[in-house]
């Protein structure tokens, strides 16, 4: 049996998981279908219902135009998996983290075939968006699908894939301005699955001739980011054994037309410091193993401690007292003007000044100290107002927030200044990457 096209205007769309990904993709799809908005998190459903969105990818008044408690076009967020049983086509949005041994963990994934399995119909079709290794969406999910449901893959149901392509924190480049990719499991399903996303995405879709080639081209994305932030971070250290400022070699080489503008920094987040591990986990799996993927994360993974350890140099040369000094790192979440602190490297800064027994605060006005505290274990401030500078033998400027660029933050004989990020005058720090 193939995939029976049915009117776009008859789709009612479920997305699973309102996070960075499919909260604004869910308020797009809800200016022209009924949508349901399922996520496990209570507290989430209920700050949505409120109209607000902590995250901060969505403007409050954008989510309140699109929210209603009756069908038809809108958006109905909920945490009562039951609501799911109208819908057509489900759109799986979870993330997909690593372990600590950095081994993807598909749990998620698993977890929301398994709910969307127990309200499949015949004719149904489920959209995989989460970024994954080749392979999985057909050979890890469809199973699921299939035992929980009782029905025949492509033949009762259909699947599809189209790799999420979220920036956090990008007023810019959202979801409806950025081409999407497309596929589906049979021809028919593609067409369906293009379709469905041109009707809200401006920027338009390349089609992908099969599921595999999508989630492939999805994984090497953040892949081919990674290694070249590696190579700048690489020569960032390089560069500082030799005193010569990174900063503007890269200003110099980019006068070049074909010069790629990376910069040097830490590499967190949930995408382009995770995704390179599900593709070295497939890569191994298949027999071969990846060089330059784990040589690109081995380099990122290592500039936290590599920040630190600079800003212990320059306390050394400026006779500064090292073990019960207080530090301070300005910004934790993994990028600027984000509230976003999935998977920062910020914290590897931090656990390594501890490790010399040195006082550390950590000032974040974006950050959710709760979650923070939750996750990582330690105890940031927040809030509007910055802590007194002057307390500190040394200053690290970590995410580039637009309130720390207003901050009279100037290097002295008694206070390190570190700029991670190179915002900040060349003349009032000590050191930047």
């Amino acid at each position: 049996m193939s995939f029976e096209a049915k009117p776009l205007l008859d789709a009612r769309i479920a997305i699973i998981g309102l996070g960075y990904v499919g909260l604004p993709l869910a308020v797009e799809f809800a200016k022209k279908f009924p949508v349901i908005g399922y996520d496990i998190s209570s507290r989430r459903i209920q700050e949505l219902k409120g109209g607000k969105d902590l995250t901060k990818e969505v403007e409050d008044e954008d989510l309140i135009k699109v929210l209603t408690e009756a069908p038809g076009v809108g958006l109905l967020p909920t945490d009562n998996a039951e609501q799911l049983k109208s819908s057509t086509v489900f759109v799986v949005t979870v993330p997909t983290p690593t372990d600590k041994h950095n081994k993807p963990v598909l749990t998620p994934m698993i977890k929301a075939s398994e709910t969307v399995g127990k309200y499949l119909k015949r004719g149904d079709i489920v959209i995989y968006e989460s970024t994954v290794y080749p392979g999985v969406t057909e050979d890890e999910c469809v199973p699921v699908l299939e035992k929980v449901s009782g029905l025949h893959f492509n033949n009762d149901f259909f699947v599809g894939y189209s790799p999420e392509r979220i920036n956090p924190g990008d007023k810019e480049h959202t979801v409806a301005k950025i081409l999407k990719v497309t596929s589906g499991s049979t021809p028919e399903a593609a067409d369906y699955v293009d379709e469905l996303y041109k009707s809200v995405i401006i920027a338009g879709t390349h089609k992908a001739p099969n599921i595999k080639v999508a989630e492939a081209a999805k994984v090497i994305e953040n892949a081919q980011r990674d290694i070249n932030i590696a190579f700048v971070n690489e020569l960032s250290k390089i560069f500082n054994l030799m005193g010569i400022d990174t900063q503007e070699v890269l200003a110099a080489a980019g006068t070049k037309w074909n010069f790629l503008p990376f910069k040097p920094g830490l590499v967190g987040g949930h995408c382009i410091g995770v995704d390179p591990y599900y593709l070295a986990q497939k890569a191994q799996e298949v027999g071969y193993h990846p060089e330059i993927i784990l040589a690109g994360r081995r380099l990122n993974d290592s500039m936290g401690k590599f920040v630190a350890t600079e800003v212990i140099k320059w306390m050394m040369r400026k006779d500064l007292k090292v073990i019960d000094s207080k530090v301070l790192i300005l910004g934790f979440t993994f990028k600027e003007d984000c509230p976003d602190v999935r998977n920062t490297r910020v914290i590897d800064i931090y656990k390594e000044l501890r490790s010399f027994d040195m006082e550390v605060d950590v000032y974040d006005p974006w950050a959710d100290t709760e979650e923070v505290k939750h996750e990582y274990g330690i105890e940031i401030l927040g809030g509007p107002q910055a802590p007194d500078l002057k307390q500190y033998s040394a200053i690290i400027l970590a995410v580039a927030h637009r309130e720390f660029k207003t901050l009279n933050i100037h290097k002295s004989d008694c206070q390190v200044v570190f700029d991670v990020k190179a915002v900040l005058d060349k003349e009032k720090v000590d050191a930047r990457l």
